[in-house]
C-alpha cells in the first residue's frame, strides 16, 4: 500500500507537471470512452436489459408460421386452440393495438389503445396501482364496456383521480368505465394508453383471418424449445382438421422470447454500431499509447538511473500502470459526462420506431461497463508503455541518453507500427460509413411509385354505425375539403403508404359470379381449393386516391361515380398483382372474393390495373395489392389525403376547421408525406450518422497520430538532418526521405485495412441496399483518400525539417 500510495502521488504530480500532454491524453481517451459508453447504454437498454416484468425470460411471443416460413398474426380459432390445448404455458393472451379518438374528459385526444383478452395481465404478472383489471363478467360479448388506463394517461388526462367510478370515456360510440390504473413502468404494447377487453366483440370464426398477436408465460421447467414443439404439433392438427389452411396460411407455430421479438430487427444494426465505436476506442487508445511512448522516452535517463540503483522491472511496471490508472480514471469521469451529452443527442436523432428507447440511460450496469473499460485501458496502456520503456539495459540507455537519442529509434519503430494499426482500423470504419452512405443514396434514388411533395394526410376515426352512413360521412367530408383554395385532389385510404404497419394483407379467392359464397361456411369450402387462392394487400381507397398520389393507370379505369355504395363492387389491382395472378392474361373483368378481410362478401370485379407502390419503404419490393372503393366498403379508421399547390399552413388550418365541424370528437393528426417518407429512412440515417461520426473522429485521431509520430521523429533526428545537409543533402532529399518513411507506414496500414474492410463490409451486408459489400468505387476511393490525407499530415513536419539550419543543429548537439 505504501508503494501504491507513493506511485499515485508521483503519478498525479507527473501528469500535473505536463498539462499539455495530460489534457490531450485525457480528452483523447474521454472521446473513445464516452462514445463507447453512450452506444453501450443504447445496446444495454434495448437489447440486454431484462424486460421490467416478473421472470421476463419466461415471457414468449406466440405467432403462426406461414408457407413462406415467415411469422404472421393469429386467427381467432387458432389462438383458442393454442391456448386450450397447449400444456407449456401458465397463461396465454391475444392482443391488437392501434390509435383512436377518445373523448369524455375535456378536449378529444388521440390515444393508443389495445384490445386484450382476460389473461393478458396475468401473463405479465402486472397489478394495478389503483382499482382492478377486468373481471370474468366483463370479458364476454354484451358485457359493460370497461378499460384499464396507463399511469401516464391517468395523470395527464384524468387528473390522477382516485374516484375512478366517476370517469367515463367515449371510444368509437361506446362509453367505457375506467376500472384500474397500471404501474408507470408497464408499457406493452408500446405507447398504449388504454387497455380494453377484446372479448366484448365475438371471435371471428374464420381460420384465414389473421388479426391478433399473442403472448404467453411458460410454465416452470418448460423450455422455449419444448413450447415450440408443443405449438407445432397443435398447428399440425389444425391444418389436418382445416383443409382450407393447407400449409398456405398456417404451416406451423412458434414461441419466441418476448424480448427477442421486440428487438430482433434492431439487434444487428446496434451490434454493428457497438463494433464501430469499439474501433474508435481502439484508435483513441493507440493515439494515447504513442503519446505515452514519447513521454516515456523523455524519461529514459530517469528510468535507467532508477534501474541501476536497484529498482526492479516489476517495480517500474507498477509505476507506469499506476500512472495510467490515474489517466484512465480522469478520462473515464470526463467520458461519462460526454456520454450523457451524447445520449441526449442519440435519443433526439434516433428513429421513432426504435423499441425501448425510453429505457436507455447511464445506469449502474453501464457505469460498471465504463469502469471495466477504464481498468482495461489503464492496464493495457500501462503494461505496453512500461515494457517498451524498460526494455533496454541501464548501461545502453544511459549511453544513448548521453547522446540525446535515448530510445529514439525503438520508440519510432513502435510508433509507426501503432500508426499503421490506427490507419487500418480507420480505413475499416471509413469503408463501412461509405457503404452505408452509398446504400442511402441508392434508397433515395428508388421511385416510391407515388407523389411525395405537396401532399398532406389527416388521420380520422369515423363513428361506428351503418356502413351507408359512414360512406355518406366520408363523401361529405371530401366534398367540403375540395372547396379549400389550392386543393387539387382529396382522397381517403385505410392506410397511408409507408406509414405505421402499412396495408393489411390476407387471402383472396378467385371465383365466378355463380360461385360467390353467401356466407363464410361456403367461403371456407371454396378456400380449400388451392388453385383459387392467393395473398395480397387490401387497400380501401376513394376514387381520387390514384390521382392525388400520382399513381399511374396502366389498364382499364379507376373508381368513378358509377361505383356508388349500392352499385356492384369493383376492384383495381396493382401491376404485381396482375403479373402474379394472371400472367400474360387480361385481368380486366376477373372476379375475386376478398370478404375475408372486412367481412363483406360482395364479389369484386377487376376494372383497372395501376402502377406498383413501395408501401413499406423504398427498399422493400412492391407487393400484390387489391384496391377496393372505400365508399362501397367503408372503414372506421382512415387517412384523409390532400394534394395541394397552395401554402401548406393555410390548407392545414382550413382542413382542421372543416374536420372539427364534421367530426367534432375527432382530434386530427396532420402530417406531410415528406415527413412520412423521411421517417421510413430514419434507421438508415441513424446508422449512417453514427458510423460516419465515429469514422470522422477516428480519422482525426489517426491523422493526429501520424503527425505526432512524424513530428516526434523529426525532433529526435535534428542532429542527423543537420549532418546530412552539412554533407550536401538537399532539402528535397530530406523531404523525400521523411515522406517515404511516413507513406510506407501508411501503405502498410492501408493494406491491412483493406483486408479488415472486407470483413467489416461482410458484417454490415444486411444493412446494405443496392450496393455490393466489395463495391469497387468505395474500395478504390476510400484508401486513396486516406493515403492523400496521410501525405498531407506527413508533409507538415517534413517541410519543417527541410528548414533546419545545419550550423544551429550541430552546435545545439
Amino acid at each position: 500500500m505504501d508503494h501504491l500510495l507513493q506511485d499515485l502521488r508521483y503519478g498525479v504530480r507527473s501528469l500535473l507537471r505536463q498539462p499539455s500532454f495530460t489534457t490531450v491524453a485525457v480528452l483523447t481517451l474521454a472521446l473513445g470512452i464516452g462514445a463507447t459508453t453512450a452506444i453501450f447504454s443504447v445496446v444495454y437498454g434495448i437489447l440486454l436489459r431484462p424486460l421490467p416484468y416478473p421472470q421476463p425470460d419466461r415471457l414468449m411471443a406466440i405467432a403462426e408460421i406461414n408457407r413462406r416460413g415467415t411469422l404472421s398474426r393469429l386467427a381467432d380459432p387458432n389462438f383458442v386452440d393454442f391456448r386450450d390445448q397447449s400444456r407449456s404455458f401458465v397463461a396465454m393472451a391475444k392482443y391488437r393495438n392501434g390509435v383512436t379518438s377518445v373523448s369524455g374528459r375535456g378536449e378529444p385526444t388521440r390515444a393508443g389503445i389495445a384490445f386484450v383478452t382476460r389473461d393478458f395481465f396475468a401473463v405479465f404478472g402486472v397489478h394495478p396501482i389503483a382499482g382492478r383489471t377486468f373481471s370474468a363478467e366483463e370479458a364476454h360479448p354484451g358485457a359493460a364496456p370497461v378499460l384499464v388506463a396507463s399511469a401516464r394517461y391517468w395523470k395527464e388526462h384524468l387528473g390522477a383521480t382516485h374516484d375512478l367510478d366517476a370517469v367515463k370515456l367515449r371510444i368509437q360510440d361506446h362509453v367505457y368505465s375506467v376500472v384500474g390504473v397500471l404501474p408507470d413502468d408497464f408499457d406493452f404494447p408500446a405507447k398504449t394508453d388504454l387497455w380494453l377487453a377484446a372479448e366484448l366483440s365475438p371471435d371471428n370464426p374464420s381460420r384465414t383471418s389473421h388479426n391478433y398477436l399473442a403472448v404467453g408465460r411458460l410454465r416452470e421447467g418448460v423450455t422455449a424449445q419444448q413450447a415450440n414443439l408443443d405449438l407445432a404439433s397443435i398447428a399440425d392438427r389444425i391444418v389436418r382438421g382445416s383443409p382450407e389452411q393447407n400449409d398456405y396460411l398456417l404451416k406451423s407455430a412458434a414461441a419466441i422470447p418476448l424480448q427477442e421479438s421486440l428487438t430482433g430487427r434492431v439487434r444487428s444494426p446496434l451490434y454493428v454500431l457497438l463494433g464501430a465505436v469499439g474501433f474508435l476506442l481502439l484508435v483513441a487508445c493507440a493515439n494515447v499509447a504513442n503519446l505515452l511512448l514519447a513521454h516515456a522516452s523523455k524519461r529514459a535517463r530517469e528510468l535507467a538511473v532508477r534501474n541501476a540503483l536497484g529498482a526492479s522491472r516489476g517495480r517500474l511496471v507498477q509505476q507506469f500502470i499506476t500512472e495510467t490508472f490515474v489517466l484512465a480514471a480522469a478520462s473515464g469521469a470526463a467520458g461519462v459526462l460526454l456520454a450523457i451529452a451524447l445520449l441526449r443527442w442519440l435519443v433526439a436523432v434516433a428513429p421513432p420506431d426504435l423499441p425501448r428507447l425510453a429505457e436507455v440511460g447511464v445506469n449502474r450496469p453501464v457505469l460498471a461497463f465504463t469502469g471495466a473499460i477504464c481498468v482495461t485501458v489503464a492496464v493495457g496502456l500501462g503494461l505496453f508503455t512500461a515494457l517498451r520503456a524498460s526494455s533496454g539495459t541501464p548501461r545502453a540507455t544511459l549511453v544513448e541518453a548521453g547522446r540525446g537519442t535515448a530510445g529514439g529509434q525503438r520508440t519510432q519503430r513502435v510508433g509507426r507500427a501503432i500508426v499503421a494499426t490506427q490507419l487500418a482500423m480507420t480505413l475499416a470504419l471509413l469503408t463501412g460509413a461509405s457503404l452505408l452512405g452509398r446504400s442511402l443514396l441508392r434508397v433515395l434514388s428508388v421511385d416510391p411509385g407515388f407523389r411525395v411533395d405537396n401532399v398532406l394526410t389527416m388521420d380520422v376515426q369515423l363513428p361506428e354505425g351503418e356502413r351507408s352512413r359512414q360512406s355518406q360521412a366520408l363523401a361529405r367530408l371530401m366534398e367540403r375539403l375540395h372547396g379549400v383554395p389550392g386543393v387539387q385532389q382529396v382522397a381517403v385510404a385505410n392506410a397511408v403508404p409507408m406509414d405505421e404497419g402499412g396495408l393489411p394483407d390476407g387471402m383472396y379467392l378467385e371465383v365466378s359470379p355463380q360461385e360467390n359464397p353467401k356466407n363464410f361456411d361456403e367461403y371456407s369450402v371454396l378456400a380449400k381449393q388451392l388453385a383459387r387462392r392467393g395473398t395480397a394487400d387490401f387497400g380501401a381507397v376513394s376514387p381520387e386516391y390514384f390521382q392525388a398520389l400520382g399513381i399511374p393507370l396502366r389498364r382499364g379505369r379507376v373508381f368513378d361515380d358509377r361505383d356508388g355504395f349500392d352499385a356492384p363492387h369493383v376492384a383495381v389491382v396493382s401491376e404485381s398483382m396482375a403479373r402474379s395472378r394472371w400472367p400474360n392474361q387480361d385481368p380486366i373483368g376477373r372476379t375475386i372474393q376478398f370478404g375475408n378481410m372486412d367481412g363483406d362478401l360482395h364479389l369484386l370485379t377487376v376494372v383497372g390495373v395501376v402502377g406498383d407502390t413501395h408501401e413499406y419503404g423504398p427498399e422493400k419490393p412492391p407487393r400484390p395489392t387489391v384496391y377496393v372503393n372505400v365508399l362501397q366498403r367503408p372503414r372506421t379508421s382512415v387517412g384523409v389525403i390532400i394534394h395541394t399547390d397552395a401554402d401548406v399552413a393555410q390548407v392545414v388550418g382550413a382542413a382542421r376547421a372543416i374536420l372539427r365541424e364534421e367530426l367534432p370528437e375527432v382530434p386530427p393528426r396532420v402530417r406531410t408525406f415528406t415527413q412520412i417518407y423521411q421517417d421510413t429512412l430514419g434507421s438508415r440515417r441513424f446508422n449512417l450518422t453514427l458510423v460516419a461520426t465515429f469514422a470522422g473522429a477516428a480519422l482525426l485521431l489517426a491523422i493526429a497520430g501520424v503527425y505526432g509520430v512524424v513530428a516526434y521523429g523529426v525532433g529526435q533526428r535534428t542532429q542527423e538532418f543537420g549532418v546530412r545537409m552539412a554533407l550536401g543533402a538537399r532539402p528535397a532529399d530530406v523531404l523525400q526521405m521523411i515522406l517515404t518513411q511516413g507513406m510506407t507506414t501508411a501503405v502498410v496500414g492501408v493494406a491491412i485495412g483493406v483486408i479488415g474492410s472486407v470483413v467489416t463490409a461482410r458484417t454490415i451486408q444486411s444493412l446494405l441496399f443496392g450496393v455490393e459489400p466489395t463495391d469497387p468505387l468505395v474500395f478504390a476511393l476510400v484508401p486513396l483518400t486516406l493515403l492523400l490525407t496521410v501525405a498531407a499530415a506527413t508533409a507538415v513536419p517534413a517541410l519543417r525539417a527541410t528548414r533546419i539550419d545545419p550550423n544551429l543543429a550541430l552546435r545545439a548537439e
